[in-house]
């Protein structure tokens, strides 16, 4: 039982630990950053002379709030003439990539945006850069996945050897649609079904028009499909394959940059945004691992 409650309760531990380790030296570099920062404002800055500027996605797509707070404040930053989207990211949730998507086509219409593809470009993250002015991937970077996926489990069998089984009251009857306890009724797959065609209808579309690609052809460029580089740009999914330096200067001749200077992130601002992801990860591993062990 012992086990059992510290196995629950693992993601809370977790937390306490890193705060109790690390919530002084936290403490301690704010005061420092706001110290220095003070010190050198009379200092010359080189962001204020930056005309190009890189917002990066990487990882899952959950939480886009901070992302979308960086395009806001590029796309009314009269210094910055263009922008770089370096993308390596497996894709995620729909909502927060359709978001990106229009977030990154309404900053277009404002300043040039090429997307720079440093691993991988795939499902939702490539949704997220389809409307920028250029798609240049690394040449070692996979591309694609243009496809939706509803997945769950069906616990049925083991639930009853344990001994458990569900109470439920519910109004509607699609209610329990993808319910792990039960396989799915015929009619409330066909009802999931038609929501994953709908959501793929709508991505596919979004795709052709941006890349300028045949819809009907869709099986070619889409269908869940992962490319190569070299394989994406013959199918229409991308613009150039080469490195970085070429991405950076093509956005300089989009952006007519002739002495292009980048914007710096703020490096107080990348560390805690690094120890805050580090956290949640270290937290969700200790979760697993626990559960595993139990």
């Amino acid at each position: 039982m012992f086990n059992f409650f510290k196995i629950l309760f693992s993601p809370v531990i977790a937390i306490l630990d890193f705060i109790t380790k690390y919530f002084k030296t936290i403490v301690f570099l704010t005061i420092m950053y706001f110290i220095f920062a003070d010190s050198n404002e009379g200092l010359t800055d080189t962001n204020s002379f930056a005309n190009l500027q890189k917002i990066e996605l990487s990882g899952p797509i959950l939480d886009v709030s901070k992302t979308l707070e960086d395009i806001e404040k590029a796309k009314v930053d009269k210094n910055i003439k263009g922008i770089m989207l370096v993308v390596n990211s497996p894709g995620g949730a729909v909502a927060p990539s359709v978001e990106l998507a229009y977030a990154i086509k309404e900053l277009k219409e404002i300043k040039p945006v090429v997307v720079y593809a440093s691993g991988v470009i795939a499902s939702g993250s490539y949704y997220a850069s389809i409307w920028a002015n250029k798609i240049i991937a690394n040449p070692g970077s996979m591309v694609g996945s243009i496809g939706v996926i509803m997945q769950g489990v069906n616990a049925e069998e083991l639930m009853e050897k344990i001994g458990v089984s569900t109470q439920t009251v519910k109004a509607g009857k699609f209610k329990e649609s993808g319910t792990p306890t039960r396989k799915w009724f015929d009619y409330e797959e066909k009802q999931l079904q038609s929501v994953i065609d709908d959501t793929y209808n709508m991505f596919i579309a979004d795709v052709a028009d941006a890349r300028n690609l045949d819809v009907k052809n869709h099986t070619q460029f889409a269908d869940a499909k992962i490319f190569t580089s070299k394989q994406a740009k013959e199918v229409g999914l991308v613009d150039e394959v080469a490195t970085i330096s070429f991405a950076q200067n093509e956005l300089a001749i989009l952006s007519k940059v002739e002495n292009p200077i980048w914007k710096k992130e703020d490096k107080f601002d990348k560390f805690m945004d690094r120890l805050v992801s580090e956290t949640i990860s270290n937290v969700s591993m200790n979760f697993i691992s626990g559960l595993k062990a139990y």
